[in-house]
């Protein structure tokens, strides 16, 4: 059966404090656009989605004892989100500083053939953005890094 809410294969859920707070900043710093919004009767969130070209995230509260927000956590994190640009790398990243987003890493040029920048939100999560500058091949990856790779993108 055809999913109707058209969600890609993989999702992910990154949760908050104040969950409510996160969608509007998402919205504005890094341009995620709503596509659920499920709240009780009191105005308190049920269930939130967010789209990003094709990925969606679901923005949640501390729902239980096993969910927290770095925030609540000393600032740690256990995962990352990494979202892939078409275009417009740095122009996100300045969106993203002028929103209040810690810059951890300046928009840079990386071996592999993309540009990243990181950064952190207000409650601390981490949130990795690239976009491709260039085509590398395993074997000039591997000649830069020394590594040994086994496995590589389509050439």
């Amino acid at each position: 059966m055809d999913d109707p809410f058209k969600h890609a294969t993989l999702g992910a859920g990154v949760f908050y404090k104040d969950p409510m707070a996160a969608l509007t900043w998402l919205e504005r710093a890094f341009g995620f656009q709503r596509s659920i919004l499920v709240t009780d009767p009191a105005g308190n969130l049920v269930h939130s989605e967010m789209r990003f070209a094709d990925a969606y995230l679901v923005i949640d509260s501390e729902w239980s004892s096993d969910i927290a927000s770095p925030a609540s956590v000393g600032g740690k994190n256990t995962q990352s989100v990494y979202l892939k640009l078409e275009q417009g790398l740095d122009e996100h990243c300045e969106c993203a500083r002028q929103a209040g987003a810690e810059i951890l890493q300046e928009p840079a040029d990386q071996p592999y053939g993309d540009r990243t920048y990181r950064a952190r939100d207000p409650e601390g999560h981490i949130w990795t953005f690239s976009q491709t500058v260039r085509h590398v091949s395993r074997e000039a990856m591997e000649a830069v890094s020394g590594w040994k790779i086994d496995g590589w993108h389509q050439d």
